[in-house]
């Protein structure tokens, strides 16, 4: 469980980092509302991971 949480947040950041560059550069409305919903996408998921019984 703890395990899935730390992963789940490391790869928020590392999405976060990764697309934020690009977003910031172009500064793209669009662009800013597609990697939010893909983390929040991500975020969803993990959520249902997490209380979803293995």
């Amino acid at each position: 469980m703890v395990v899935k949480i730390v992963c789940g947040i490391i790869a928020s950041v590392l999405l976060v980092a990764f697309t934020a560059v690009a977003v910031i550069k172009l500064q793209d409305i669009p662009l800013t509302i597609v990697t939010l919903a893909g983390l929040g996408m991500m975020a969803w998921d993990l959520w249902d991971s997490i209380v979803k019984e293995d």
